[in-house]
């Protein structure tokens, strides 16, 4: 906001016209003061500028300077020449007698092997299954029961049932505890339906599929598979009810096969494999659906108790005269296996004996509550065969 028309300059009360030369106001001059100023100090105008006469200063008495005479120091009569003789590291022999032996080679890639070629590591067992468990009380009546009917020795078969054996017209057996139907519609094929109140049991065939004294390895000098396959109803539920394995003889026909000594499985309502386990089993494939075709086999070879040991798909832990393969299909594929004596965990892990193949084997399927089945021995039948 402004007071006033006058300018600082204007105003002779202004301290900006006395002498205040401190302040950084500019001062306003009189007239007169103006006249003096342009008498005094005026500038040239038009005026130009020439240099002086003559060479400038460092040019003036300018003095030359010239090189030495003669050649450079480097090139006189008194430059250096290397010494007479051939050089000092010719002079000396090589020391007397043959050279040292050279070392030999080491073969790292031998002496560290490929891990890659190992088998995977065992996978570790379950305290309990994710689906089903039976209770503790079972448990402890089906070791009992074992301990009360100790493992059989090998059956010498008539030759009528080696043949059945070999055109797989099997039959089973129906344990007491089942309920429901449990058919024939064919050789070789055996058709079942459990209720929804059916408790676990054991169907097992009624003669082996794998004989010592007449398939045994270390007694023909070959190699002996055994194999069958269960088939799934379309119909069935989600959860497949059902279990199949092989048991040495004799097994309580009340527990599902793989949960006591001298027997396998695998399990269809959580895909866990059992090994003389009363647990939850080890992971080991997809639970069954329903129209699967479920197939389990076993090969027996014998062992080659001199050989070295060597990387192969099947590394055990422990000397035994046959070797033991558990392979698994799915609707005519392999869909897995194990070998029987794989590394596992010595303090959780049961022994396999039973299944070692030095007692018989029989073919065991086990069933609760409601599924719908086709056991099937005849070959002829199989989606895979070995």
């Amino acid at each position: 906001m402004c007071f006033g028309s006058k300018l600082k300059g204007e105003d002779p009360s202004s301290r900006l016209n006395d002498n205040y030369d401190q302040l950084n106001s500019r001062p306003v001059a009189s007239d007169s003061q103006k006249n003096s100023w342009n008498q005094t100090a005026k500038m040239p105008q038009n005026n130009e500028y020439a240099p002086p006469a003559g060479p400038p200063p460092s040019h003036q008495n300018q003095q030359v300077y010239t090189p030495p005479s003669g050649p450079p120091p480097n090139h006189n009569e008194h430059q250096y020449a290397p010494p007479p003789g051939p050089p000092p590291s010719q002079e000396y022999p090589p020391p007397p007698g043959p050279p040292p032996a050279q070392e030999p080679y080491h073969d790292w890639q031998t002496a560290v092997p490929d891990t890659s070629l190992l088998p995977p590591p065992p996978s570790l067992g379950n305290q309990r299954s994710s689906t089903n468990n039976a209770t503790e009380q079972q448990a402890e009546q089906g070791e009992g029961w074992c301990q009360q009917n100790p493992l059989t020795a090998p059956a010498h078969l008539p030759q009528g049932a080696i043949d059945a054996i070999d055109k797989g017209e099997i039959g089973v057996i129906k344990p007491r505890d089942y309920k429901g139907d449990l058919d024939r519609p064919r050789p070789g094929v055996w058709a079942g339906k459990t209720k929804a109140n059916s408790p676990d049991s054991c169907i097992t065939s009624a003669i082996p599929l794998y004989s010592v004294v007449a398939h045994s390895p270390l007694t023909t000098g070959f190699s002996r598979t055994i194999y069958y396959e269960v088939r799934i109803n379309n119909n069935n539920r989600r959860e497949v009810s059902l279990a199949l394995g092989y048991n040495a003889p004799p097994y309580p026909t009340f527990r599902l096969p793989g949960w006591h000594r001298g027997s396998l499985a695998v399990h269809g309502d959580d895909g866990s494999k059992f090994i003389n386990d009363r647990w939850g089993g080890k992971d080991f494939t997809q639970p069954f659906k329903a129209g699967d075709t479920i197939g389990l086999g076993m090969t027996f070879t014998a062992r080659d108790m001199n050989a070295p040991p060597s990387y192969g798909p099947a590394q055990t832990t422990v000397s035994v005269p046959i070797n033991v393969d558990i392979f698994f299909t799915r609707n005519g594929r392999k869909d897995g296996g194990w070998n029987l004596h794989e590394e596992g965990d010595a303090e959780e892990d049961l022994p396999v004996f039973g299944l070692e193949g030095l007692n018989d084997l029989y073919a065991a399927v086990g069933t609760f509550e409601n599924v719908e089945f086709e056991i099937v021995f005849n070959p002829g039948e199989w989606m895979y065969h070995p």
